[in-house]
Protein backbone atom coordinates (compact mmCIF):
# COMPACT_ATOMS: atom_id res chain seq x y z
CA UNK A 1 0.00 0.00 0.00
CA UNK A 2 1.70 3.18 -1.23
CA UNK A 3 -0.43 5.67 0.64
CA UNK A 4 0.10 8.69 2.88
CA UNK A 5 -1.95 11.08 4.95
CA UNK A 6 -0.61 14.55 5.67
CA UNK A 7 -2.01 17.14 8.08
CA UNK A 8 -0.67 20.68 8.13
CA UNK A 9 -1.90 23.52 10.32
CA UNK A 10 -0.44 27.01 10.32
CA UNK A 11 -1.84 30.46 11.02
CA UNK A 12 -2.59 30.68 7.30
CA UNK A 13 -3.93 27.24 6.36
CA UNK A 14 -5.37 24.02 7.72
CA UNK A 15 -4.92 21.10 5.32
CA UNK A 16 -5.82 17.41 5.32
CA UNK A 17 -4.46 15.48 2.33
CA UNK A 18 -4.64 11.75 1.54
CA UNK A 19 -2.79 10.17 -1.40
CA UNK A 20 -2.89 6.64 -2.84
CA UNK A 21 -0.31 6.17 -5.61
CA UNK A 22 -1.96 2.91 -6.69
CA UNK A 23 -5.45 4.31 -6.96
CA UNK A 24 -7.82 4.78 -9.89
CA UNK A 25 -7.93 8.55 -10.24
CA UNK A 26 -10.69 9.03 -7.68
CA UNK A 27 -10.67 12.37 -5.93
CA UNK A 28 -12.40 14.70 -3.53
CA UNK A 29 -10.90 18.18 -3.72
CA UNK A 30 -11.94 21.25 -1.72
CA UNK A 31 -9.11 23.78 -1.53
CA UNK A 32 -11.15 26.96 -1.31
CA UNK A 33 -9.53 27.92 -4.65
CA UNK A 34 -11.73 26.94 -7.59
CA UNK A 35 -9.03 26.86 -10.25
CA UNK A 36 -6.70 24.81 -8.04
CA UNK A 37 -9.55 22.36 -7.41
CA UNK A 38 -9.80 21.92 -11.18
CA UNK A 39 -6.02 21.43 -11.60
CA UNK A 40 -5.83 18.87 -8.77
CA UNK A 41 -8.85 16.98 -10.07
CA UNK A 42 -7.28 16.60 -13.49
CA UNK A 43 -3.93 15.74 -11.84
CA UNK A 44 -5.64 12.87 -10.00
CA UNK A 45 -7.51 11.64 -13.08
CA UNK A 46 -4.52 11.75 -15.43
CA UNK A 47 -1.96 10.36 -12.95
CA UNK A 48 -4.31 7.64 -11.72
CA UNK A 49 -3.64 8.50 -8.08
CA UNK A 50 -6.47 8.77 -5.59
CA UNK A 51 -6.36 12.17 -3.94
CA UNK A 52 -8.38 13.74 -1.17
CA UNK A 53 -7.67 17.36 -0.19
CA UNK A 54 -9.45 19.64 2.24
CA UNK A 55 -7.99 23.10 2.83
CA UNK A 56 -9.26 26.04 4.81
CA UNK A 57 -6.98 28.96 4.08
CA UNK A 58 -6.75 32.73 4.35
CA UNK A 59 -8.13 33.25 0.86
CA UNK A 60 -9.37 36.68 1.92
CA UNK A 61 -5.68 37.69 1.73
CA UNK A 62 -5.08 35.88 -1.56
CA UNK A 63 -4.61 32.29 -2.75
CA UNK A 64 -0.83 32.11 -2.31
CA UNK A 65 -0.71 30.43 1.11
CA UNK A 66 -3.29 27.78 0.21
CA UNK A 67 -1.67 26.94 -3.12
CA UNK A 68 1.87 26.75 -1.72
CA UNK A 69 0.88 24.76 1.37
CA UNK A 70 -1.10 22.23 -0.67
CA UNK A 71 1.98 21.81 -2.89
CA UNK A 72 4.02 21.18 0.28
CA UNK A 73 1.52 18.58 1.50
CA UNK A 74 1.29 16.80 -1.86
CA UNK A 75 5.09 16.63 -2.05
CA UNK A 76 5.35 15.28 1.50
CA UNK A 77 2.63 12.72 0.79
CA UNK A 78 4.33 11.47 -2.36
CA UNK A 79 7.67 11.16 -0.58
CA UNK A 80 6.08 9.25 2.30
CA UNK A 81 4.03 6.98 0.02
CA UNK A 82 7.11 6.02 -2.01
CA UNK A 83 9.09 4.91 1.05
CA UNK A 84 12.53 3.64 -0.04
CA UNK A 85 11.46 3.96 -3.72
CA UNK A 86 12.34 0.34 -4.42
CA UNK A 87 11.41 -0.71 -7.93
CA UNK A 88 10.06 2.61 -9.22
CA UNK A 89 10.75 3.76 -12.77
CA UNK A 90 12.13 7.00 -11.27
CA UNK A 91 12.44 9.05 -14.49
CA UNK A 92 9.72 10.31 -16.81
CA UNK A 93 9.03 12.99 -19.37
CA UNK A 94 5.94 13.98 -21.28
CA UNK A 95 4.72 16.51 -23.81
CA UNK A 96 1.01 17.24 -23.51
CA UNK A 97 -1.03 19.51 -25.79
CA UNK A 98 -4.07 21.44 -24.62
CA UNK A 99 -5.75 23.01 -27.61
CA UNK A 100 -3.38 25.74 -28.89
CA UNK A 101 -0.88 25.19 -26.03
CA UNK A 102 1.64 22.46 -25.26
CA UNK A 103 3.78 21.78 -22.19
CA UNK A 104 6.84 19.62 -21.64
CA UNK A 105 7.57 18.20 -18.19
CA UNK A 106 10.45 15.98 -17.04
CA UNK A 107 10.72 14.41 -13.61
CA UNK A 108 13.39 12.53 -11.66
CA UNK A 109 12.49 11.11 -8.25
CA UNK A 110 16.09 11.50 -7.16
CA UNK A 111 15.82 12.64 -3.56
CA UNK A 112 17.47 15.89 -4.69
CA UNK A 113 14.95 18.72 -5.04
CA UNK A 114 15.16 21.15 -7.91
CA UNK A 115 12.69 23.11 -10.03
CA UNK A 116 13.36 24.59 -13.43
CA UNK A 117 10.24 26.49 -14.54
CA UNK A 118 11.26 28.17 -17.78
CA UNK A 119 8.24 30.18 -18.75
CA UNK A 120 6.68 32.58 -16.27
CA UNK A 121 2.90 32.51 -16.23
CA UNK A 122 1.52 35.97 -15.56
CA UNK A 123 -1.94 37.40 -15.31
CA UNK A 124 -5.10 35.88 -13.94
CA UNK A 125 -7.27 32.88 -14.70
CA UNK A 126 -10.51 34.09 -13.18
CA UNK A 127 -9.39 35.18 -9.70
CA UNK A 128 -6.35 32.84 -9.72
CA UNK A 129 -2.90 34.40 -10.18
CA UNK A 130 -1.26 32.28 -12.88
CA UNK A 131 2.17 32.73 -11.27
CA UNK A 132 0.94 30.46 -8.45
CA UNK A 133 1.35 27.44 -10.76
CA UNK A 134 5.11 27.85 -10.36
CA UNK A 135 4.77 28.29 -6.58
CA UNK A 136 2.78 25.06 -6.36
CA UNK A 137 5.33 23.14 -8.43
CA UNK A 138 8.25 24.50 -6.38
CA UNK A 139 6.59 23.52 -3.10
CA UNK A 140 5.86 20.05 -4.48
CA UNK A 141 9.36 19.46 -5.89
CA UNK A 142 11.21 20.55 -2.77
CA UNK A 143 9.00 18.53 -0.43
CA UNK A 144 8.84 15.41 -2.61
CA UNK A 145 12.59 15.51 -3.26
CA UNK A 146 12.31 15.50 -7.04
CA UNK A 147 13.99 17.24 -9.96
CA UNK A 148 11.18 18.85 -11.94
CA UNK A 149 11.59 20.61 -15.28
CA UNK A 150 8.68 22.48 -16.85
CA UNK A 151 8.57 24.30 -20.18
CA UNK A 152 5.75 25.68 -22.28
CA UNK A 153 6.42 24.67 -25.86
CA UNK A 154 3.55 26.83 -27.09
CA UNK A 155 1.62 29.38 -25.08
CA UNK A 156 -1.85 30.80 -25.54
CA UNK A 157 -4.85 30.96 -23.25
CA UNK A 158 -3.57 30.95 -19.64
CA UNK A 159 -6.12 28.36 -18.53
CA UNK A 160 -4.86 26.07 -21.30
CA UNK A 161 -1.22 26.76 -20.40
CA UNK A 162 -1.79 25.75 -16.77
CA UNK A 163 -3.87 22.74 -17.77
CA UNK A 164 -1.20 21.49 -20.19
CA UNK A 165 1.41 21.81 -17.42
CA UNK A 166 -0.68 19.98 -14.82
CA UNK A 167 -1.61 17.20 -17.25
CA UNK A 168 2.01 16.68 -18.32
CA UNK A 169 3.00 16.71 -14.64
CA UNK A 170 0.31 14.12 -13.88
CA UNK A 171 1.50 11.79 -16.64
CA UNK A 172 5.10 12.14 -15.43
CA UNK A 173 4.10 11.22 -11.88
CA UNK A 174 2.13 8.24 -13.19
CA UNK A 175 5.12 7.00 -15.21
CA UNK A 176 7.82 7.68 -12.60
CA UNK A 177 6.09 6.00 -9.62
CA UNK A 178 5.31 2.79 -11.53
CA UNK A 179 6.90 -0.28 -10.03
CA UNK A 180 9.02 -1.79 -12.80
CA UNK A 181 11.60 -3.88 -10.90
CA UNK A 182 12.55 -5.09 -7.45
CA UNK A 183 15.62 -2.87 -6.97
CA UNK A 184 16.22 0.74 -6.02
CA UNK A 185 16.93 2.55 -9.33
CA UNK A 186 20.23 4.13 -8.37
CA UNK A 187 23.90 3.23 -8.79
CA UNK A 188 24.30 4.40 -5.18
CA UNK A 189 21.73 1.91 -3.91
CA UNK A 190 19.61 4.63 -2.30
CA UNK A 191 17.43 7.50 -3.47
Amino acid sequence: MRTAEISRKTRETKIELCLDLDGHGENSIDTGVGFLNHMLELFSVHSGVDLRVKCVGDTEVDFHHSVEDIGICLGQAMKAALGDKKGIARFSDRVVPMDECAAMVALDISGRPYLNFEDKLTGKVGEFDAELVEEFMRAFAFNAGVNLYIKLLKGGNMHHEAEAIFKAFAKCVQDAVKVVSDVIPSSKGVL
